[in-house]
């Protein structure tokens, strides 16, 4: 059996003529000899119109409950495509994740997927040519639903192709992975082939064709996934791990913002290994997910500063505060944004890092945080210069 695992965004759903269109091109696909797995998002813009009502009625909304109402929104669309294509005379079945056993942690708005019983979807497609996933959920070990994060279709998606060992198609409004955002830089390149490597450091540094947790699932069992438009027939991008032979392996393959930056900074700290984990313990505690990270000693004090992308910094202050006691000084140093090049032909090409720092220096760029791997550079800009940074970075190395 020829079987397939497609995946469909909010905007390819947003209306009952876009659903018709997704129907079409799963009854194509059936016709060329396929059994489709079809995941579906939220049509459109429900997912944030279900977290405004969430936020009419409490500041601080229950992480349970919130879960129960935004999981609502992918059920929508897996009946509305069903009943398209049943309308086109394909037989389909919407299943939502209780029903299929998608089972995930139990941290509300933030699960993980831990394993998928595909018994229901095997006897579903027996005597069907489709069926239809809400993504985006999953259930925990009380029963209880749980929703996987901004971008959690995608890793529903790839997870279930790993699951059944097939190819995975990604549709959004986007027709492939591109060097940086067109709207930004419009000369942008699309990318024909990434490795897996490359987009899980572009999807986890900003770009938001693909969820970085799908490309880990996709890198860790081998998923070949595909992405494009499911508004052309145009050719998109595919995610591999390693390029064709024929295909010349760029140094920088692209370059990425990610808004929203917030850095804390914890002065005068003692210079010991024993606070230094108890803040992060307290972080890890929180769920907060803690991206860069700069220390300095000054004498007997240490000074720290890390960033994070989550609106939580009260909190995660009242509560180093706590821990840390009298003495310390704990500051939010605002909102920033995180300019980023990748590239795993980085690693064999010296001078990448001299070519950066030369380009933010001309620009007259101070940056406040700096991270490094083998295959990437992350600075954190002031909001107001990370376009105009990116258009600079994108022309130096042609992307």
């Amino acid at each position: 059996m020829n079987l397939v695992v497609q995946k469909y965004g909010g905007s390819s759903v947003a209306d009952t003529q876009r659903i018709k269109n997704v129907a079409r091109r799963i009854k194509r696909k059936i016709e060329d000899g396929y059994k489709v797995v079809v995941v579906v998002s939220a049509m459109g813009k429900t997912t944030d119109n279900l977290i405004s009502l969430a936020k009419s009625l409490s500041n601080n909304p229950n992480p349970r409950e919130m879960d129960m109402l935004l999981s609502t929104g992918e059920q929508i669309s897996i009946a509305l495509l069903s009943i398209a294509l049943e309308e086109i005379g394909i037989q389909a079945k919407s299943f939502n994740a209780f029903q299929l056993n998608i089972k995930t942690t139990d941290q509300h708005t933030k699960a993980r997927i831990k394993d998928i019983d595909d018994n229901v979807i095997s006897e579903a497609l027996r005597d069907r040519d489709a069926i239809i996933v809400a993504g985006f959920q999953g259930i925990d070990e009380f029963q209880d639903v749980t929703t996987l994060g901004r971008g959690g279709s995608d890793t529903t998606a790839v997870a279930l192709a790993a699951k059944l060992k097939s190819l995975c198609e990604i549709y959004s409004d986007v027709d492939g992975i591109y060097t940086c955002d067109p709207k930004v830089y419009p000369p942008a390149k699309k990318i024909t082939y990434v490795t897996y490597d490359d987009m899980l450091e572009m999807a986890s540094l900003g770009a938001k064709v693909l969820h970085s947790r799908a490309v880990e699932i996709a890198k860790k069992y081998g998923v070949k996934v595909y992405c494009a438009s499911s508004f052309t027939d145009m050719e998109g991008t595919y995610v591999v791990n390693k390029l064709p032979e024929w295909l010349e392996e760029p140094v920088v393959t692209g370059s990425t913002i990610e808004n929203g930056q917030t850095k804390i900074t914890i002065s005068d700290l003692p210079d010991d290994n024993e606070t230094i984990s108890k803040i992060f313990n307290k972080l890890s505690d929180m769920g907060i997910n803690v991206d860069m990270i700069s220390f300095f000693a000054e004498g007997k004090k240490l000074h720290l500063s890390f960033t994070i992308v989550e609106d939580h910094k009260d909190s995660i202050i009242k509560s180093l505060e706590k821990i840390l006691g009298e003495g310390v000084l704990i500051s939010n140093d605002g909102q920033y944004s995180k300019i980023s090049i990748v590239g795993v032909g980085m690693r064999s090409s010296p001078g990448v890092a001299a070519r950066f720092f030369s380009l933010l220096s001309k620009s007259g760029i101070k940056p406040a945080l700096v991270t490094t791997s083998e295959i990437k550079i992350s600075c954190l800009v002031e909001p107001e210069k990370s376009q105009e940074i990116l258009r600079t970075i994108a022309k130096e190395f042609d992307l």
